[in-house]
């Protein structure tokens, strides 16, 4: 029988490489003592874009039970990032290059089972170009952050060393509410010198752990064979996992016996469903239309990195569950098995999703280890009935537009296609290429990250995008993959405005986007970015260094946003009323307008008791204008019915005779593109026309391009200040100079962008 011995406990840890792989009698007394899960970047990871990445050393005494001695034995690590060399007494294990997968190493060999081991892992989260992500816009948390096992099994077991799977994979053929039609491959493996006849069994069980259906099989297995056996077996009427309205699980114990003897086991739960995408219709779950309502989520913790608990993974979910999603895009990566699993439990519908991401390797033209890492993903999830979608790429456009790229794309998308038939292929796209572009169309289905309302235009600008590219294409199934603005609850405004990092700029946006989104029933899904503040060490803006403040929820998990309860008012069916702006205390307006979020059909408004008006909620939300605050304190009560119940929420306004300062971003802190850029007066500058030759570099030139010609860069240096050593830039070398009006119009206007111009126009290509 299988056995699993978690090893978190007591490990020794050096930050700094040294010479030690071969060394079992190293003294490493003076290391630290840590637990795993662990990361070294727990602080630094979140406070800028200068963080420790390099190699470090972890080491373990283990004994090893002699029971172990005639047994295979391995080592497994649930995540480990993001380059992994593993020792055992000296003797090197293997490497595993990727940061968020599962992988195993066989210990058999190298162990003194009843005895002393050593174990030594050398961990290195340096820059790598053949490994991904090599840029994106979080952070990359070094360490052995998830949970380390030895496993050991008999000679005869189900394949431990396949791309660290279960080594059974549950394939649902057909499914009604008939029948269930399943086939179930195992991937036997025989370490033993001789050869051996087991029976492979599979019980379903339900899921109050009765027998529903079973199948059993002889198998001989030859010394030293690898063999894969399918198996069809048949669920009469079975019970489909219909999401969050019954997350219905099915177990397989799938096990091998030789005479009286169990020689390997595993419990899979898994459910049964069918879905498919319209263009027109968008989602559907064994047949029924389901709106699916989308946040984005990142695993990271303040304080804690990447190494976190089965504690904090629950708390996320029962936030997710509470704002009233019924879908979760796992960005950018693999995440733990145990989240997944609450996914399937808990009935979300899941985006999962590899780190090909914003930029492609220069030296590896092969896609190799994206290809590693998508193969790892599918066999290590296949069985997990929440995952609907495996996203392929997010944003790899932005380090330019390379043929090789669109060569690993596609070759992604069939990989894919191929490991995993049935489920949907889909990317997030970004918007540098034209609505006939063949990244339109490679994919199932596609989503596309757009920031109308932030890096672009304004919020409004979502709804005649949607429906031209609708238009343009529509037979493809369109999603949107993000969206998102920064909210720092620290900042509060009565005006709020595009870029002023305000609650309530923040709330308005998601308001104002909601509702174009619900006009489109096309929308197969929208992905809120993100559920969670989180670390992007190379973001300094708005006041907060190394941080992505576009979350509903703050990065400490303590604080839920305005906008979190704009959402669970339109998502949930929990009652709600939310009286918004409680932390704009201070007011020193004559009137105040108070809104409140309620899923309530009307609310009453009451100021230090007295009764103002009641008002019916529209689109969940209800403004009472020109409430006049007294001096000092007030007190607002708005209150709903839920039959006999009453639901209510409160707040405290300062009627003051001056504006807070506080409550505004100050100059000296950086917006998003200022963070970028620093740019000289130009307003004597009179706008002409300009003839621009093909030859020439323009503001239609990529910063890729400009960073080609030192003439060029001299010209962005004048405007843009010292542009090509900020760490921003790598995300932006995509981009056309002349999308800095989208970013920033005020900044970047018409005459910042024609002196740019006419100064490059100059300089020949």
């Amino acid at each position: 029988m299988k056995e699993f011995i978690n090893i978190n406990k007591n490990w020794k840890f050096l930050k700094e490489d040294v010479e030690l792989s071969k060394n079992i009698d190293f003294d490493d007394s003076q290391w630290e003592t840590v637990n795993v899960p662990h990361t070294w970047n727990a602080i630094d990871g979140t406070t800028g874009s200068d963080y420790h990445r390099g190699a470090s050393w972890y080491r373990k005494d283990l004994n090893i039970d002699s029971m172990a001695k005639g047994n295979r034995v391995f080592i497994e690590f649930n995540g480990s990032n993001s380059i992994t060399d593993a020792y055992l007494n000296g003797q090197h294990l293997g490497q595993h290059k990727g940061g968020y997968a599962r992988f195993r190493f066989d210990i058999t060999q190298a162990m003194n089972p009843g005895g002393n081991n050593v174990l030594a892992v050398k961990v290195d989260n340096t820059y790598v170009d053949d490994v991904y992500p090599l840029m994106a816009d979080f952070t990359f948390f070094g360490g052995i952050y998830r949970d380390v096992n030895l496993i050991i099994t008999n000679n005869v077991h189900l394949d431990l060393m396949d791309y660290g799977s279960q080594g059974v994979y549950i394939s649902q053929d057909s499914v009604s509410e008939q029948e269930a039609c399943l086939t179930i491959k195992s991937k036997l493996v025989n370490s033993n010198n001789e050869d051996k006849n087991v029976r492979l069994w599979i019980d379903i069980l339900d899921a109050d752990n009765n027998i529903v259906t079973y199948a059993a099989k002889e198998v001989v297995l030859s010394a030293k064979e690898n063999k894969e056996i399918e198996m069809p077996i048949v669920i009469d009427k079975p019970t489909l996992w219909q999401a969050r309205n019954n997350p219905y699980m099915y177990s397989a114990k799938v096990y091998l016996t030789s005479f009286n003897d169990v020689l390997d086991e595993l419990i899979i739960p898994f459910g049964v469903r069918t879905f498919n995408v319209d263009p027109e219709k968008g989602f559907f779950l064994n047949g029924k239309q389901t709106k699916l309502k989308g946040v984005s989520r990142h695993q990271d913790r303040k304080n804690m990195g990447w190494a976190i608990t089965p504690k904090e993974h629950k708390e996320d979910m029962e936030l997710i569950k509470e704002v009233g999603a019924n879908s979760i895009r796992l960005a950018h990566y693999q995440q733990d098995q145990y989240f997944y699993d609450l996914c399937d439990q808990e009935g979300m519908v899941v985006w999962a999703e590899i780190p090909f991401i914003s930029k492609m390797s220069e030296t590896d033209l092969e896609g190799k280890n994206a290809k590693l890492q998508m193969t790892e993903l599918i066999r290590q999830n296949y069985n997990h009935p929440s995952i609907m979608f495996w996203g392929i790429q997010n944003e790899i456009q932005i380090g330019g537009d390379r043929p090789e790229v669109r060569k690993v794309v596609n070759e992604l998308n069939q990989l894919t296609k191929k490991e995993d038939p049935t489920r949907l292929t889909t990317m997030a796209n970004i918007m540098l290429f034209g609505k006939d572009d063949e990244y339109n169309f490679l994919t199932d289905i596609v989503g596309f990250n757009r920031y109308f309302g932030w890096y672009e235009g304004k919020a409004e600008d979502f709804e005649e995008w949607i429906k031209d590219y609708h238009s343009t294409n529509p037979k493809v199934p369109l999603c949107i993959s993000e969206y998102g603005a920064e909210g720092i609850i620290e900042y509060h405004t009565a005006n709020p405005a595009v870029g002023d990092y305000t609650e309530e700029y923040h709330t308005l946006y998601h308001e104002i986007v909601l509702n174009i989104f619900n006009k489109f029933e096309f929308l197969w899904a929208t992905y809120v970015w993100n559920m969670f503040d989180f670390g992007a060490n190379i973001r300094d803006e708005g006041g907060v260094k190394g941080r992505n403040n576009k979350g509903l929820i703050t990065y400490d998990r303590k604080i839920k946003k305005d906008a979190f309860y704009m959402y669970k008012a339109n998502w949930s069916d929990e009652k709600l009323v939310h009286i918004t702006s409680k932390r704009f205390i201070d007011r020193a307006t004559k009137t105040i307008a108070v809104k409140v979020y309620t899923n309530c059909e009307e609310v009453t408004l009451y100021l230090n008791d007295v009764e103002v008006s009641t008002k019916t909620a529209i689109n969940h939300t209800v403004t009472f204008d020109d409430i006049v605050l007294k001096d000092g304190v007030n007190y607002i009560t708005a209150k709903a019915k839920d039959g006999d119940k009453d639901i209510k929420d409160v707040a405290m306004f300062n009627k003051v005779t001056a504006p807070n300062e506080s409550y505004l971003i100050k100059k000296s802190d950086k917006t998003f593109v200022g963070n970028w850029f620093d740019s000289p007066d130009v307003d004597d500058i009179e706008i002409k026309e300009l003839i621009i030759a093909d030859n020439v570099y323009s503001i239609e030139s990529t910063f890729a391009e400009i960073l080609e010609s030192e003439e060029a860069m001299v010209v962005l240096r004048k405007y843009l200040g010292d542009f090509e050593n900020n760490p921003m830039l790598e995300m932006a070398k995509g981009f056309k100079l002349s999308f800095l009006a989208n970013f920033d119009s005020k900044q970047f206007n018409d005459k910042m962008m024609y002196a740019i111009n006419s100064e490059l126009i100059k300089i020949k290509k």
